[in-house]
């Protein structure tokens, strides 16, 4: 007989429903709604980005967003010191301590420039950064302490390649990290132009080795003694 109309099955007999057990995990909320904001940043700018379709990418909902971020601007810093903390913790598996300095060097430009075509979305937010003239960048108390070690790192390098005469000295580990960088940054943000300024695709697959060859070469160039 169905139950639903069994005189016998009363409301002192039958088994109330279990509650619905709440998955608590902040973590992971943070971790969604960090991943959400990436893409959404990226995307659209932070005057274009929307807490809303953060919030629902991640799924949860503003004031949640709110308990684990703080506001729109400070999600956004959140963003950005965490780009630059997986590019600075991926670095560190590079070993370049293992490796002579030439090819040390070498392993670091095809990383950056790997990690750039890999994720257009840190190229995003150091445009969107930049034009904002790095306000909230400033802001961090995070930053300058992530850099240091990479510093250090590239100038131990260095120091390593003057000491077996293969690099010449005075060189700043800063302003070689800004030329390495800036060669694949300048490529890769300005390709679609530049394909079509100087008639090639700039992003086929040889044309990116030949990118790749000369930076190599032209940096490598640079350091010996």
């Amino acid at each position: 007989m169905d139950t639903l109309t069994d005189p016998k099955m009363t409301a002192s007999t039958a088994k109330p429903a279990k509650p619905a057990k709440v998955t608590r995990d902040p973590e992971g909320t943070r971790a969604r709604i960090l991943a959400a904001a990436t893409e959404e940043f990226a995307r659209y700018g932070l005057g274009g980005a929307r807490v809303e379709r953060i919030a629902e990418v991640a799924g949860t909902n503003k004031r949640m967003l709110y308990y684990h971020v703080g506001n729109k601007e400070s999600l956004y810093l959140a963003v950005l010191e965490g780009a630059y903390a997986h590019i600075r913790a991926t670095e560190r598996t590079l070993s370049l301590e293992t490796l002579d300095p030439p090819a040390a060097i070498a392993r670091l430009i095809h990383f950056t420039w790997q990690y750039f075509l890999d994720h257009p979305e840190f190229m995003a937010l150091l445009n969107i950064e930049n034009l904002h003239r790095a306000e909230l960048l400033k802001t961090s108390d995070k930053v300058h302490a992530m850099h240091s070690p990479f510093v250090q790192m590239i100038a131990d390098v260095l120091a390593r390649g003057v000491a077996t005469g293969i690099f010449r000295t005075g060189v700043d580990p800063v302003q070689l990290y800004i030329s390495i960088a800036g060669q694949s940054y300048f490529y890769l943000s300005n390709v679609h132009t530049l394909s079509v300024i100087f008639g090639r695709d700039l992003l086929a697959e040889e044309a990116k080795a030949e990118r790749l060859d000369h930076m190599v070469e032209l940096i490598l160039s640079s350091l010996r003694a």
